[in-house]
């Protein structure tokens, strides 16, 4: 039996704690595991492109456990009602190769790139940093609104997105959630007077959400949405400051899918895992124009899925699905399907000599 977490067992999990303290405990397992970066076997995601989005499969594993996640980006998902994200992974055991958990992730992608995002924050924003823009108010915005309110103290959220409607929705929950924010006209008044500005935007395309003069000396960006191959948010002259640094998660993939991808190859950036272990700096100003130029890397996966595990085996009873077989004989895999007196196919699917050679074709 595999441990399993469907949409109503993450509903539980997390409400056992409570949305906010689910991400700070998902953020330490994360930091966690980035301390240990050099014990996993890394790799860029693979992924498919078609004209209407992107299926992705994002793989990693340390000597213990293997995990990997199923992600799809498809942005024109909701004109029809459908997420522009859904997701599921699954958490193996490295010495068996037998798959332990098989769960949700469309949900835990959301609540895991918050907890990144408040990590990162963590170490390069200003400590001072009160005020956020958040541009692109769908379904991620929520997520990063609260992991940002509760673990850095931000209380003023700056709104701005082209769709009105998205803005509304987000203005409801933070209303619900006790959060303080102001509904802005444009992107360049949302910015203003801002400490940490988050792009979260969906739309796969070069976009320039960010230009160089909205920008000023201090500020900590959390590019988000810029995560596959010809889809970016800033300006390339925000990365050429020279009060910015770049901050990313593995290097090789963010060349290809990140902002960095505006950039030549030699373009100076540091990963993240290097400021968390010590080995690099993060801020060394206050007028630092720190850039975590984000695109979702599978060890923030590989941390959630084992941390739910870890909350989930914490629980008298957990969910199981008979993925798979329990066999006596472990060589005996047919006996699966003779115990459950399989009825024998016709003729017409029996071995070929059994069949008249007038039935075979020419």
């Amino acid at each position: 039996m595999v441990d399993y977490i469907g949409m109503g067992g993450i509903q539980r999990l997390v409400a056992r704690v409570g949305p906010a303290a689910f991400i700070e405990g998902l953020t330490r397992e994360i930091d966690a595991d980035y301390r240990r970066w050099a014990e996993f076997d890394k790799s860029a995601r693979h992924a498919i492109h078609s004209p209407g989005g992107v299926i992705e499969l994002m793989p990693t594993s340390d000597a213990r456990l293997y995990s990997f996640k199923y992600v799809n980006g498809h942005p024109k998902n909701t004109n029809v009602g459908l997420l522009t994200v859904t997701a599921f992974g699954v958490l193996a055991d490295v010495h068996t190769g037998y798959p332990v958990l098989l769960s949700e992730m469309t949900v835990t992608t959301a609540l895991r790139t918050a907890a990144m995002s408040a990590l990162a924050a963590r170490h390069l924003a200003r400590p001072d940093s009160r005020v956020m823009a958040l541009i692109g108010n769908g379904a991620q915005s929520e997520f990063q609104a609260l992991a940002f309110a509760h673990m850095l103290g931000i209380q003023t959220f700056q709104l701005y997105d082209v769709d009105p409607a998205a803005t509304d929705k987000l203005a409801r929950n933070l209303t619900a959630l006790g959060l303080h924010f102001t509904r802005c006209a444009s992107i360049a008044q949302a910015v203003r007077g801002a400490d940490i500005v988050t792009t979260v935007t969906a739309d796969k395309c070069n976009a320039t959400i960010l230009t160089p003069d909205m920008i000023t000396p201090g500020m900590h960006l959390n590019a988000v949405g810029g995560d596959c191959p010809g889809k970016t948010e800033l300006h390339a002259d925000i990365l050429r400051r020279p009060d910015a640094r770049v901050f990313v998660e593995y290097e090789p993939q963010s060349r290809l899918e990140g902002e960095i991808q505006q950039m030549p190859a030699d373009f100076p950036v540091t990963e993240l895992a290097c400021v968390l272990n010590g080995s690099a700096p993060g801020r060394s100003s206050p007028r630092d124009v720190t850039i975590f130029d984000s695109v979702g890397f599978a060890l923030e996966d590989y941390s959630a899925l084992r941390y739910l595990h870890q909350l989930q085996t914490a629980q008298p009873t957990h969910e199981q699905i008979d993925l798979i077989p329990v066999l006596g004989d472990p060589k005996n895999l047919f006996a699966v399907l003779h115990n459950a007196n399989v009825t024998p196919p016709p003729a017409a699917l029996l071995p070929s000599e059994t069949v008249s050679k007038k039935s075979l074709p020419a």
